[in-house]
């Protein structure tokens, strides 16, 4: 931004697109440069919920929109949803991204790399994603690194990671790294107000969702996340002093996870609509997308159930840091569930059941750990002893 320029002057410059990111002024612009002439391959790094897959979205739909970003045409809108048959994604399939046995194993480095010098679907660039790319394995990292070091014509790779450093310094020194850093409480508060969301739900929502815009927004207008909030926050209560109560919470809390999936399951009919001719056959140029959204699927129903109850249990680990802030004399404003009134714990056991549910949560976290009753029953009999 030049002197004498105001932050609306330079932001009705942007691609419609990119301008309709919010929160990362630099990052923005930076991206809007980079249109004319662009690197072949960049890395978003930043925390989650900083906008960062937001920003990939954009920049992927301003390099594949013949208009360089309207975010109207159709090459924009399948773009923004990550849907073009010139996108392709590479995402984790459980703890890491995999170099896989051969071009023909889906979601693996090696057939991410070989699918790079293909043909595109259609005519123009092709734009290759990595999310969690700090997830690489050392071998699928290698594969990828031969494809920066000789890249395809008209393809541009965006890789993403909340920890950068994390990855091969060889991959990072071939990428321009772009940060975006933590958007403030009163950004994400003020964007969900002026969405039209009362100030006291967008307070909760920003809070509950550690900053993360896309989060804050499903919880200012889903009730189903506060729900199970509420659930695991009544369960927990009642469980102090009560191993018997103990045990039932963990019986409504697994209860409820599967209730989570089933709903899950009824979202992929709906999200594949667009792409399936009047016979519900997939239609010719979106065999790929569609195959895409329904592996994403299959692996959203099989990590459902332990989404939900990390979700549960993150809440409750913020009540018992609340409980932690009430009994040590701070504020009120500074507990994270402003709705719900922190008291009748003492410090010290509260610090300590904080400790146990992000201890659960680091057990469920771990894919080899099948059993996630055991990892809650464990949990919750110890917040019977407070």
């Amino acid at each position: 931004m030049t002197a004498g320029t105001s932050a609306a002057e330079a932001g009705d410059r942007l691609p419609p697109v990119i301008r309709d990111v919010p929160g990362q002024e630099h990052a923005t612009a930076f991206l809007a440069r980079a249109l004319e002439h662009p690197h072949h391959a960049y890395l978003f790094a930043g925390p989650e919920g900083s906008g960062k897959r937001l920003a990939m979205r954009a920049f992927a739909a301003a390099l594949l929109c013949p208009s360089g970003g309207c975010g109207e045409c159709r090459a924009c809108r399948l773009a923004l949803g990550e849907r073009h048959p010139n996108m392709l994604v590479l995402e984790p399939t459980g703890p890491d991204i995999l170099v896989g046995k051969d071009a023909a194993d889906p979601n693996t480095a090696r057939w991410f790399a070989a699918r790079a010098y293909l043909t595109p679907p259609e005519p123009g660039r092709k734009v290759m994603v990595v999310l969690q790319a700090d997830r690489l394995r050392i071998e699928a990292a290698d594969v990828l690194l031969k494809v920066l070091e000789e890249p395809p014509t008209d393809t541009v790779f965006i890789l993403l990671s909340a920890r950068p450093i994390d990855l091969p310094e060889t991959i990072r020194s071939r990428c321009q790294e772009i940060a975006f850093p933590p958007l403030s409480e009163d950004f994400v508060v003020g964007t969900l107000v002026r969405e039209g969301v009362e100030e006291p739900r967008a307070r909760l929502a920003c809070r509950l969702s550690g900053g993360n815009l896309g989060r804050a927004r499903r919880l200012a207008r889903d009730e189903r996340d506060l729900a199970a909030r509420d659930l695991v926050v009544r369960v927990a209560t009642e469980a102090r002093g009560d191993p018997s109560a103990a045990l039932a919470a963990v019986e409504e809390l697994t209860s409820a996870a599967k209730d989570y999936r089933k709903g899950l399951g009824e979202d992929l009919k709906e999200e594949l609509v667009p792409f399936l001719d009047d016979k519900g056959k997939p239609e010719e140029p979106f065999r790929g997308v569609v195959r895409r959204i329904e592996e994403q699927h299959e692996r959203r129903l099989r990590r459902a159930e332990r989404e939900f109850l990390d979700w549960s249990l993150q809440a409750l680990a913020a009540y018992a840091r609340d409980q932690v802030v009430v009994a040590s004399g701070g504020s009120s404003e500074m507990v994270i569930h402003l709705d719900m009134p922190a008291g009748g714990w003492e410090a010290v056991p509260a610090a300590r059941a904080m400790g146990w549910v992000e201890e659960a949560r680091a057990d469920l976290a771990d894919e080899t750990n099948l059993n996630a009753r055991l990892v809650l029953e464990r949990l919750f009999l110890r917040l019977s002893a407070i």
